[in-house]
């Protein structure tokens, strides 16, 4: 028994950050992908935009350079949000995420070696997309990925 908060070791889970340009399952890695008539350099880079309806400013956010300057420019306190944000974000994330899986099929094949393990996205300080500091998060990230692991082991329809 563990004398902390966690467990010592999880070896059902598999812990990434989202955020790290070198993970392959993550949002930021370079694997540019088409989707809507356009090339997206990363996933960060579509789901930033796509929090927007002007666009001249989705196109300004795909035209950056890194996906840490897309997530700075998605983040403007100056521009609003599209009005249902809240609602479709998980699915611009989901249709990113299994576009860059079908690009790329060492991207698949590394989700789907995988196996059953849990997915967690392992950032201190989102709660949404991440497990949290506390890992009482929900993981949505982790959900994604998961939920896509499934769909790429169902046979061609």
């Amino acid at each position: 028994m563990s004398g902390g908060l966690f467990a010592e070791t999880d070896t059902n889970s598999i812990y990434f950050s989202r955020a790290d340009v070198n993970q392959n399952l993550g949002a930021w890695s370079d694997h540019p992908f088409k989707l809507e008539g356009k090339q997206w350099p990363t996933v960060e880079h579509y789901y930033q935009a796509m929090k927007f309806e002007d666009e001249s400013w989705q196109e300004k956010i795909r035209l950056t350079e890194t996906p840490k300057q897309a997530r700075k420019l998605g983040r403007k306190w100056l521009r609003k949000p599209r009005k249902d944000w809240a609602k479709v974000k998980v699915v611009y994330m989901t249709r990113a995420v299994y576009t860059k899986c079908m690009s790329y099929s060492n991207v698949a094949d590394e989700l789907l070696a995988t196996a059953d393990k849990k997915l967690v996205e392992n950032s201190a300080y989102d709660y949404f997309w991440g497990c949290g500091r506390d890992r009482r998060g929900n993981n949505k990230y982790g959900e994604v990925l998961m939920n896509i692991r499934d769909k790429l082991r169902q046979p061609a329809a």
